[in-house]
């Protein structure tokens, strides 16, 4: 049924287009003809004119002016009779006959073979409006990320959307426009030590690896505002190893392996870590093991993110934020594990899930007054797109 109507539309459009090259041919016999009717009314006019100047009716003065215009037109006329008749009737004939068949042959089929090589019925239209509306989930992740620019270039003060842009660049391979964006955004939304740890992580990546000066200088910040961000002591040691101060080294990983909990993700990075510098990987104090904080994702984790595609990152994200919901359900007595799983799920956009991990959350600390008021912070700072 679409294909039948689409072929009628396209039969009626060149159908058109046919008559409008073929309609000035056809009159073209009627325009000489018009040519020759006006130069006879021309004709008339002159013997008109020399009639009343002769009887007196019409001034000496008058009557020389009107002679002029009128033998003006003839010439005029005269010029554009003898420019068609100066064509060869047969060889004119043959151009137009041959324009009549290009029109109703060579444009329909030329038109017919291009699209059945091209185009498909069966295939729904995609305009570029209807793109730029569509969700993200349903959109090319280019329009996305020009979608976002656009709005960030009339609005530069939007931190929150630098925040969402970060972490696509990096998925892009453009850790360099990464580290621009989360610097932009710990300037609009405050720093905070995941914030920084981002920060540092895309600038390592845009060096190939290296632990660079800007880069230390992010993981040391976010040091000072969390000593445990497990991103930030890794890259802290990496740079340590890389200046060649296995020691130092050593002993930020070791920290930092002690105190991971035993599912953690990153543990086994820190273990290899550890033995590239020929360090056994310490073992974790009984205290330690048993903790129930969980740092959460690490800068191997981060790292292993950005090679990934956009399908495999979401997958990663939601399944170590389903890993902490878990243990949260079991262990719930963790203010820090519900604050990070109440600003996971509002990253994700999940509004819902974020309102059940509060509701959650301050069940399990109902009788702490301390903990209920960071919940409480939390709360309000997301929704009112700050710091979170």
């Amino acid at each position: 049924m679409i294909s039948t109507a689409l072929f009628a539309a396209f039969a009626l459009m060149t159908a058109l287009a046919a008559l409008a090259v073929l309609w000035p041919l056809s009159r073209a016999r009627a325009v000489k003809a018009a040519r020759e009717a006006d130069l006879a009314v021309y004709r008339d006019q002159l013997a008109e004119i020399g009639r009343d100047a002769k009887a007196g009716r019409l001034p000496p003065a008058e009557a020389e002016a009107a002679r002029t215009e009128v033998a003006r037109r003839m010439l005029a006329a005269d010029a554009a009779r003898e420019t068609g008749a100066g064509e060869d009737p047969a060889r004119s004939a043959r151009r137009r006959r041959a324009a009549a068949v290009a029109a109703l042959v060579f444009v329909p089929a030329f038109a017919a073979s291009l699209y059945f090589a091209l185009g498909s019925p069966a295939i729904p239209g995609a305009p570029l409006a209807e793109r730029l509306t569509a969700s993200p989930e349903r959109s090319d992740l280019a329009i996305v990320v020009r979608k976002i620019e656009e709005h960030l270039a009339r609005n530069p003060d939007d931190g929150q959307g630098y925040e969402l842009l970060a972490p696509v660049y990096l998925s892009l391979g453009r850790p360099e426009d990464a580290a621009r964006a989360y610097g932009e955004t710990i300037r609009l939304r405050g720093p905070t030590a995941l914030r920084y740890a981002a920060r540092g992580e895309a600038l390592v990546i845009a060096a190939d690896g290296l632990v660079t000066a800007e880069a230390a200088k992010a993981f040391a910040e976010a040091i000072r505002l969390d000593p445990g961000e497990p991103g930030a002591n890794y890259y802290l040691g990496l740079a340590a190893a890389q200046d060649g101060r296995d020691q130092d080294a050593a002993r930020i990983w070791g920290e930092l392996l002690a105190r991971s909990p035993p599912d953690a993700s990153y543990r086994a990075d820190l273990q290899r870590a550890l033995a590239r510098i020929g360090r056994a990987p310490a073992t974790p104090p009984p205290a330690a093991v048993q903790s129930p904080a969980a740092p959460g994702p690490g800068a191997a984790d981060v790292a292993a993110a950005a090679r990934m595609s956009q399908d495999d990152r979401n997958a990663m994200v939601r399944d170590m934020v389903a890993r902490l919901a878990d243990r949260l359900a079991s262990e719930p007595h963790d203010i820090d594990g519900w604050l990070r799983l109440v600003r996971a799920y509002a990253v994700l956009g999940e509004k819902d899930k974020m309102a059940d991990a509060l509701r959650n959350a301050r069940n399990a600390f109902k009788d702490d007054a301390a903990a209920l008021g960071r919940l409480d912070e939390a709360e309000k700072a997301l929704a009112a797109g700050g710091k979170g």
